[in-house]
């Protein structure tokens, strides 16, 4: 059986949503995020990212990580354009355009917007009043998004998905990734076939599966 090392609220999300989707068993073993613990290294600390067993798992001591018929990944989206490729269609691709399509898709989420994504998340607290350094680095981060969000908004409006005209794994990535930045309304309210898409997506019975387990772990 897969096993997904890393608690819920973390990138293994993505992990969990695509296996809800493909119907895929796993077992989950909730290492925890080391800097979110007050004394990571204590002989009673819960197993996490420093810990000596899951470093010898990892040495990187990140999370996710994934064991698969003795494959061991990490990388969340490596670990889900994995599973999507083995388990084939619909979350995978048909044939080597799709795959590459897919791959692309994923690549552009983490590297054109990930960062700035999580700027957002990090320092935006709807209903709360920013101070000047933080509401300008906010600032900064939508401004820096406009172009790469034009794209997708551009190419959702054309395709209505982003690989192959039905929901794959290049959806699921790039939408984990949208989450990020979507409780900012002055970025996401440009973009409406953006917003409504990723809506679609946070829909899906299992992205609510995945995000009820995920509300239910500790913060």
């Amino acid at each position: 059986m897969l096993t997904i090392h890393g608690v819920t609220r973390s990138r293994a999300s993505r992990i969990i949503w695509l296996c809800h989707e493909i119907g895929l068993p796993f077992r989950q073993v909730p290492v925890i995020q080391a800097y979110r613990l007050p004394a990571p290294d204590a002989p009673d600390a819960p197993l996490n990212t420093r810990s000596p067993a899951f470093l010898k798992l990892s040495p990187a001591g990140a999370i996710p990580v994934i064991e698969d018929d003795g494959l061991v990944l990490s990388e969340s989206m490596a670990c889900t354009l994995y599973l999507a490729r083995k388990h084939g269609q619909p979350f995978g691709p048909a044939d080597s355009a799709e795959d590459a399509l897919m791959l692309q898709w994923s690549f552009y989420a983490t590297c054109a917007i990930e960062a700035d994504a999580l700027t957002i998340l990090f320092l935006h607290n709807p209903g709360k009043t920013l101070n000047g350094s933080d509401a300008a680095a906010v600032s900064t981060a939508a401004e820096r998004l406009l172009r790469p969000l034009a794209v997708v908004e551009a190419h959702l409006s054309a395709q209505g998905h982003m690989v192959g005209g039905r929901f794959t794994v290049a959806d699921l990535n790039m939408a984990e990734v949208l989450r990020y930045a979507q409780p900012y309304a002055p970025l996401m309210d440009r973009f409406p076939t953006l917003r409504a898409w990723l809506e679609d997506c946070q829909a899906r019975p299992a992205f609510r599966r995945m995000w009820e387990a995920r509300l239910a772990e500790p913060e």
